[in-house]
């Protein structure tokens, strides 16, 4: 988290994102809105962006995160060149995690690769604002999933 010349906590700022082709942006909105509501600064950069425009919007922007949704099935290749291209720009400390549909075996290799947390359909809201509200922004970011819960609630 980025603190201001005043000495004030700024909040966090999340870049959140649906990376390639996938055209079904509503959870991601969903969760845009609610980190919104919990007091993060959203920037969503709508449909069709590549893990490029991803990455140089959350550098351009002093992202503390970046969100990706992704439904597509492209998840370890899409993931992979975000964080390949944070190292790139010497922005490995922006906390990336993600959500959509995600098989259970990619999981953990898409945890090898840093990404800092998974979430996967079904889980609640509330579950995704506390992670990042909790974890972005910070020195620690132990690797995270969290299941989709009984109560319907779109993750990312």
């Amino acid at each position: 988290m980025h603190t201001a010349d005043t000495g004030l906590i700024a909040p966090i700022r999340v870049v959140v994102a649906k990376p390639g082709l996938d055209g079904h942006d509503r959870g991601a909105k969903v969760i845009a809105r609610a980190l919104r509501d919990a007091g993060v600064e959203v920037i969503y950069t709508g449909l069709h962006q590549t893990p490029r425009q991803i990455v140089d919007t959350a550098v351009q922007e002093d992202a503390d995160g970046i969100g990706l949704s992704v439904l597509s099935g492209a998840h370890l290749t899409l993931f992979a060149q975000v964080m390949d291209l944070l190292r790139e720009q010497d922005a490995a400390d922006i906390t990336v995690f993600g959500g959509g549909i995600i098989p259970e075996a990619d999981i953990g290799p898409l945890l090898g690769l840093g990404v800092a947390a998974l979430f996967t359909p079904g889980t609640p809201t509330r579950d995704i604002t506390d992670w990042v509200c909790s974890h972005v922004g910070r020195d620690v970011t132990p690797p995270a999933v969290t299941a989709g819960g009984a109560d319907g609630a779109s993750a990312l």
